[in-house]
This record gives structure tokens, sequence and C-alpha cells, in this order.
């Protein structure tokens, strides 16, 4: 009987976990919005040419792992990068790295989102960046892979400009160059409903 019973119970929670990270499956074109510390933007995903991108950075969404960061790394004219650090600026715990999807045909174009990676090409996990110049040099090419964009920003892209112009400096705790000298943080991340 009560190995029935735990039986149950594990089975119960393993649904309503699931229940509890719907990260609308059946939605080719998901909407997540960024409450920031500098304003609001929203951005669309494109389920139909990085599918695995997208749900991995919507279980991030939808699990809060982005709620209560910070923006990192900004370059004016090239990125604005996040989804990797507290305020604290302790690292946030990632799942498995991903395939690398950015042979899908969307370019690291002004506006758009892709996925942050190390040099091995499939290492991207949950950091992302937001191109804020137009940044062909990260498309994949013959010999090499790219950063693989999965989606673009819809709203608040005055905002996104405001945040690539901070003033950034290097940060000595984490030996890091072009890191904001005053914090942008992202306050919340919120899968919007269709």
């Amino acid at each position: 009987m009560l190995k029935w019973i735990a039986a149950s119970i594990l089975l119960l929670t393993s649904m309503v976990s699931q229940a509890a990270i719907d990260i609308q499956p059946n939605t080719l074109y998901p909407q997540v919005e960024f409450d920031t510390t500098m304003g609001k933007i929203v951005v669309e995903l494109d389920r139909t040419r990085a599918p695995l991108t997208v749900d991995n950075f919507l279980t991030y969404v939808v699990k809060g792992e982005y709620d209560n960061t910070i923006f990192h790394r900004i370059i004016a004219d090239f990125v604005v990068q996040g989804g990797g650090l507290s305020p604290e600026l302790e690292e946030r715990e990632s799942m498995d790295p991903l395939f690398n999807e950015s042979g899908n045909g969307l370019s690291n174009s002004m506006g758009t989102i892709a996925m942050a990676r190390d040099n091995d090409p499939h290492s991207a996990t949950r950091q992302f960046y937001f191109n804020v110049g137009d940044n062909k040099n990260l498309n994949p090419s013959k010999r090499r892979w790219g950063y693989a964009v999965f989606g673009e920003v819809i709203e608040g892209m005055a905002v996104l400009e405001a945040m690539s112009y901070v003033p950034t400096g290097h940060n000595d705790e984490l030996n890091w160059p072009d890191f904001p000298i005053k914090e942008i943080k992202l306050n919340k991340a919120t899968l919007l409903k269709k």
C-alpha cells in the first residue's frame, strides 16, 4: 500500500511539473515580454526555423529562470547580452547545451535575438543576446557555424537601443570587459498568452 501511495505521489508530482511548464508547443510564433529596468521589450520567436532553440528558451522563461538576471555585456552597435548572471554576479544554472540552429536562414540583423555560445558551436545554453547592429559576421558560412537567431523584437526597439548606449567598463570581479557601469536588470520574462 505504501509503495502504491509513493508511486501515485511521484506520478502526480510529475504531471503537475509537466503541466506547469507550458511552452505553447502548438504556437509557431510565441511572444515573450522582457520587463527590464529600462522599459519593456517584446520579441516574437520563430519556432518554424529554430524549434529546438525556441523550446529551450521558453523553458527557461516559463520556469522563471530569466527573472532577476542582469544584462552583463553591452557593445554599442553590436550586442546587448544577458540571461546568465544574477545581480550578485553569480552564474545561473543551465540545462544541457543545444544543437546549433544557425543555418536556419535567419540573419543576425538589427533587432533580432540569438543564442550566445562559446567557441564550441554547440555550447549555447541559456544566455541570449540582442543584435543592435547588422552583424553578418555572426551568421554561418561554408566553413564555420554561426550564432543561432530565433526571433525578433516587435515592440520596445527604442528601449533596446537605449540599453545599447549605456556606459560600460571593465568588471574587476569577473574580469570581463563591456560590463554596464549602472546595472540593467531583467526583472521578469513572460510568455504572452495567445
